[in-house]
C-alpha cells in the first residue's frame, strides 16, 4: 500500500521535527523507531523516549486508507537527506517500508505500531497559556545556559517555570551561577511552579521559530504540553524542590558600572586564551574609571586587558570563571549591560539597563 508520494522536503521537515529526541542507544530497541500513521490524507509522525514525546503531521498522504507502522527513525531520515530533491514515495508491504525516488530504492524493516510504547497524556491539563513563539524563545535563551548537566541534584538538570498573574518566568542554576528571564503573557493565572527537564528545554529551542505565531502551554499533573503549528510536545516534569532563587539574587549593591556587551565579550575572549582546561579563572581589578582583566596559566603565561568604565565605587579585586561570563554575553542580545558588585567574596549581578526581565548571578572564585 502506498502511504505517500510527495516532494522530498515535504517529508523531510516533519521527520526532522520528531527525530531530534530519538536516542541512538535504547534499553528498548523499538524506541529507536518512529511511528508513522496514515489517516486518509493526513500523515503523522511520533517519537518518544518515554520522558518526552513529539508528534507532528502533514496533509500529503495518498488515498483514503488507514495504516500505522514503526520504522528506524535515523535510517529513514538519513535516506531522505541523501536523496536528491524531487518526488519520493513511501509504500508499506509485508512489514517492509519501501522508499523510492527516481532510480533509488530502499527497503526498511518495520515493527508493529501496537508494540510502540507511547507516553500516556495526562487527563487533567489545566488552563491554556498562549505566548508568541518568538517571546518564548527569548525567554529560554535568557536562562537555558545556566542549567546543570548530570548533577546529582537532579532538580537542577532542568529549568524552573513559574506562571503567576500575567508573568511567565524561567530560572536555571547549576549552583555556581543563576539566570532569571521573564516575559508577560495575556491573562491572570494562579501561581504554578514546575521544573521542565533539560532535554525538553533544548528540544523546544531547536523546534520553535522566531515568529509571532502562538505557542500554547498546558500543565497537568506530572506533565507539560507545548503545541505550536502542527507540532505537539508532551514532557514529564522533574519532581523535586527548586532552590529559592529570590534569596540568591543580590539586592542593595552600591557598586555598579555599565559596559558594552561586545567590548567586554571581546576582552574576555582574548583573556580566556591564557586560561587552561583545568582552571578557567580570570581576575577583575575594578577601581574608579577602569576595569582590568588578568588571566594566567601554570606555564607562567599571562594576559592583561584594560577597559575604561564610568565607575566611582569601591576598589574590588575579584575572580570569576571566564566560561560563566562568556556564556551570559553570548546569550544576551542587549548592547549594554550593568554589572553590580558587593565585595570580593560576594556574587556579581548582571542586568540590562532599564529592563527587569533579565538577571544573571555569578559566584566569585578564588584566584
Amino acid at each position: 500500500m502506498q502511504l505517500v508520494k510527495t516532494e522530498r522536503d515535504t517529508l523531510l521537515r516533519p521527520l526532522q521535527t520528531v527525530c531530534g529526541i530519538v536516542e541512538r542507544r535504547h534499553t528498548l530497541p523499538i524506541l529507536a523507531n518512529l511511528v508513522i500513521t496514515k489517516n486518509g490524507p493526513s500523515l503523522s509522525f511520533l517519537s518518544t523516549d518515554l520522558e518526552l514525546q513529539v508528534t507532528t503531521s502533514t496533509e500529503c498522504a495518498s488515498g483514503a486508507e488507514q495504516a500505522a507502522t514503526t520504522v528506524a527513525a535515523r535510517k529513514l531520515l538519513d535516506i531522505l537527506r541523501a536523496l536528491p530533491g524531487g518526488d519520493v514515495s513511501l509504500s508499506l508491504n509485508d512489514k517492509r517500508l519501501t522508499i523510492q525516488s527516481g532510480k533509488s530504492r530502499f527497503g526498511l524493516q518495520t515493527l508493529a505500531a501496537e508494540e510502540f510504547p507511547t507516553l500516556a497524556a495526562a487527563q487533567d491539563f489545566g488552563a491554556e497559556i498562549a505566548v508568541p513563539q518568538r517571546a518564548f524563545r527569548q525567554l529560554l535563551a535568557g536562562a537555558h545556559f545556566a542549567m546543570a548537566q548530570q548533577d546529582i541534584r537532579y532538580y537542577l538538570n532542568g529549568m524552573l517555570f513559574i506562571v503567576e498573574g500575567d508573568k511567565l518566568i524561567a530560572v536555571a542554576t547549576d549552583g555556581h551561577r543563576l539566570a532569571y528571564s521573564s516575559t508577560t503573557i495575556e491573562g491572570d493565572f494562579p501561581k504554578q511552579e514546575v521544573i521542565v527537564p533539560r532535554k525538553t528545554v533544548l528540544e523546544l529551542q531547536r523546534l520553535l521559530e522566531d515568529i509571532d505565531d502562538p505557542l500554547r502551554i498546558q500543565i497537568g499533573g506530572a506533565q507539560i504540553r507545548f503545541a505550536f503549528g502542527p507540532v505537539e510536545l508532551i514532557s514529564k516534569l522533574v519532581e523535586g524542590k527548586f532552590p529559592d532563587f529570590q534569596r540568591v539574587i543580590p539586592k542593595g549593591y552600591k557598586n555598579h558600572f555599565v559596559i558594552g556587551r561586545d567590548e567586554l565579550q571581546r576582552a574576555l575572549q582574548r583573556a580566556a586564551i591564557m586560561t587552561s582546561d583545568k582552571f578557567k579563572g580570570v581576575r577583575w581589578q575594578i577601581e574608579p574609571g577602569v576595569l582590568r582583566i588578568n588571566a594566567s596559566n601554570a606555564d607562567q603565561e599571562d594576559a592583561s586587558e584594560e577597559l575604561e568604565i564610568a565607575y566611582d565605587g569601591d576598589k574590588i579585586d575579584i575572580g570569576f570563571n571566564v566560561t560563566y561570563l562568556l556564556d551570559v554575553l553570548a546569550n544576551t542580545k542587549a548592547d549594554m549591560l550593568t554589572i553590580s558588585l558587593g565585595d570580593a567574596q560576594s556574587s556579581a549581578l548582571v542586568t540590562i539597563p532599564d529592563n527587569d526581565h533579565f538577571k544573571y548571578v555569578v559566584m566569585p572564585m578564588r584566584i
